[in-house]
């Protein structure tokens, strides 16, 4: 990978290098200098992400009695690609795990991991198990705000392939929208008459 980049970077450097035509020998060799200390081009940054201690698959947890036993069905990967709609278990880390049993136990947790980590799931998985314990419908039971639309977005994919894939119609037991003021009229009043959970 070193030797993809310097490759790539040497390339870069001929390219900008090819339309510097300086006259001026101070300018030039102040340039040159700059460009030689890798102004344009630093050295390369390597970082790893952690590894995270498994906790565990959302059937474990529901088996266990932690969650409902439906959270087996929602909470499953690659349904939403899978002809038969049903999946493949979801492994969880430890601190998923962690902040489910806090959840269930009615315990307040703040959660800060990594990238990548699940953090999304530490909390919906939860929201979805209250609202399978009390019952679908009626009133909304949870909002989760995100500071940008983008994430937002990204998130409501994420939610309809667990929330809507596997089952007929794509309506699952858990209803849920995206409400960023950016809706038209029209949708707004869907949602006001027809709060999700």
């Amino acid at each position: 990978v070193f030797q993809l980049r310097d490759s790539v970077i040497g390339d870069y450097q001929r390219f900008i290098q090819g339309f510097l035509h300086i006259r001026d020998k101070r300018i030039r060799d102040a340039v040159e200098e700059a460009l030689g200390a890798g102004l344009l081009w630093p050295e390369p940054w390597l970082s790893l992400n952690p590894k995270f201690t498994p906790g565990g698959t959302v059937d474990d947890l529901a088996d266990s009695g932690l969650l409902r036993s439906e959270c087996k069905r929602i909470f499953r990967l690659g349904k939403d690609t899978d002809p038969g709609g049903t999946g493949y278990p979801l492994s969880l880390y430890r601190h998923q795990v962690e902040a489910i049993e806090a959840a269930a136990s009615g315990d307040n947790y703040v959660l800060t991991t990594g990238t990548g980590s699940g953090k999304s799931l530490s909390y919906i998985i939860p929201i979805v198990d209250q609202v399978l314990r009390e019952g679908a419908g009626g009133r909304i039971r949870a909002i989760v705000v995100y500071p940008m639309n983008a994430l937002a977005n990204s998130q409501k994919t994420e939610l309809e392939k667990f929330l809507s894939a596997g089952y007929p119609d794509g309506r699952g037991p858990v209803r849920f929208e995206r409400y960023t003021g950016q809706e038209k009229d029209e949708e707004r009043q869907r949602i006001i008459a027809r709060p999700p959970d």
